[in-house]
């Protein structure tokens, strides 16, 4: 009996420590969360996609945190969330296919999970080929920078006015040309930073396509953020090929925060006579000749920002044989690039204007180049730490031909310069040299120079010339074949 009381007693105190324990345990977190990652979508390959989970609750209102993750995507896509632990976040549908995205909300309470399914397909491209006689605005089509929201298939010439949209992606076919045309033809093509315009070629090698040609004289023509590439398959005009070609005594555009990259020849062509009506910060990238063609007229409008010294054939802007027309009531600056990109002159360049140098230009001269100072005045003057420099193509001893003034302006002056390998054959009156100051009433000034390697004279001024009596004193003369000043 005593054994069996003995029993029960110990029964009873193991329910009772048992009931204890219990008591003592936090209770099981009911789970008060459902997680909503929003309606399945359908979207363009290339779009951005916008999740959205801020249905998602908690039935006692407590705060709670997001989680996304991918749990399938088309193989090979390498598509990623952006701000993935927020109610809103956003990827990029880079390949057509499903995308399944899923949502984990969770917090002290529990968690819960939901799933939403983004399927991406393919929109084909609208095919251009057919002249534009009526006007035209292409818009975005395809959110995807690499994928071409149309396709020229032809020679398209436009005949009126022609808009681009920010963000249009246009592939051009092999060979093929778009053509902006006098008496109606415009274009407005004006992207922004976020969303480049692109002409491309369908193929992205270099000279797929032959490039873009303007002759329209519209001062509305405008180009501003606009990509070209993949262009000078055939030449523009004559031999010359280039992504863009401006041709035309009545042609006028407008280039601003523009790439051209990747054409088998110039990025860019202005024809004597043709109007750069304005020039910003544009670059020019891996062209197989320079950036830039240009006659000297179009040089002031250049801007010091634009760039040309990545990876072109020649990293220069290069200036056809071309005048600086008369102009007396106004000055022509030529300015300094920020990223020191020389003008190179081809062959000669005439000036008979009021011509002016600002610190930090370089001028470098093909070996048949010189440079005549007919009228007007030649003004250069740098500063210690920002000289001009004017020397030969190749930075060689008598390579080019050299530099003459026949001006008679008192504001012709040379200070803080360097003028270098002139005088590979003769200037004027036989003599070889790299600056002459030749005929009647000529004069000019030149202090605080480097006048060097000459094929001759350093400086050669015949018996009408002038020049400044303390000009062998106030400047430095190297490595001239002959004396450094010859004065008759």
């Amino acid at each position: 009996m005593l054994k069996t009381r003995r029993i029960l007693w110990a029964a009873l105190s193991f329910a009772l420590l048992l009931g204890s324990c219990k008591e003592d345990e936090d209770p099981t977190p009911s789970n008060t969360l459902t997680a909503k990652a929003g309606a399945d979508q359908n979207v363009n390959a290339g779009s951005v996609v916008n999740l959205d989970g801020s249905a998602s609750s908690d039935s006692e209102n407590k705060p709670f945190e997001f989680s996304w993750a991918f749990s399938k995507k088309p193989t090979g896509s390498t598509a990623s969330l952006g701000s993935a632990t927020t109610a809103k976040p956003t990827f990029t549908a880079d390949l057509p296919g499903e995308y399944e995205v899923e949502l984990t909300i969770s917090n002290a309470n529990g968690q819960s999970k939901d799933k939403v399914l983004i399927t991406a397909t393919v929109i084909e491209p609208i095919v251009i080929d057919a002249n534009i006689r009526a006007k035209l605005t292409l818009s975005d089509r395809i959110n995807n920078p690499n994928v071409p929201d149309y396709v020229v298939n032809a020679n398209v010439t436009v005949n009126a006015e022609l808009e681009i949209k920010p963000g249009v992606v246009i592939a051009f076919a092999r060979d093929t040309r778009l053509e902006i045309n006098d008496g109606g033809g415009v274009l407005l093509a004006k992207g922004d930073s976020a969303n480049p315009i692109r002409f491309i070629g369908k193929e992205t090698t270099k000279g797929f396509w032959s490039g873009v040609t303007f002759r329209s004289s519209s001062s509305a023509n405008t180009l501003e953020y606009v990509q070209v590439l993949h262009a000078g398959s055939k030449p523009l005009y004559s031999t010359t090929k280039a992504g863009m070609a401006v041709l035309g005594s009545q042609a006028e555009v407008n280039i601003k925060h523009c790439l051209f990259e990747a054409n088998a020849g110039y990025g860019l062509y202005i024809q004597q006579g043709a109007n750069l009506a304005s020039f910003e910060k544009n670059n020019f990238k891996d062209n197989t000749e320079a950036g830039l063609l240009i006659g000297a007229e179009n040089v002031k409008n250049l801007d010091t920002d634009s760039k040309f010294t990545n990876g072109n054939g020649r990293n220069v802007v290069e200036i056809f044989a071309s005048a600086l027309p008369k102009n007396a009531a106004s000055e022509v600056v030529w300015k300094g690039f920020k990223d020191k990109s020389p003008y190179r002159l081809l062959e000669s360049l005439t000036s008979d204007a009021n011509w002016k140098l600002l610190p930090g230009v370089i001028i470098e001269v093909g070996r048949a180049g010189s440079i005549t100072i007919d009228d007007g005045y030649f003004n250069a003057v740098g500063t210690e730490t920002n000289k001009i420099i004017i020397r030969g193509a190749e930075n060689t001893a008598a390579y080019w031909k050299g530099m003459i003034c026949f001006s008679t302006s008192d504001q012709n002056v040379i200070e803080n310069a360097e003028v270098s390998g002139g005088g590979n054959i003769a200037i004027v009156s036989g003599k070889k040299a790299n600056i002459a100051v030749y005929g009647g009433q000529s004069r000019m000034t030149i202090r605080k120079s480097v006048i060097s390697n000459s094929g001759g004279y350093g400086i050669f001024v015949n018996y009408q010339g002038t020049i400044n009596g303390d000009v062998e004193t106030v400047n430095t003369f190297k490595d001239n074949a002959q004396a450094k000043l010859l004065k008759e």
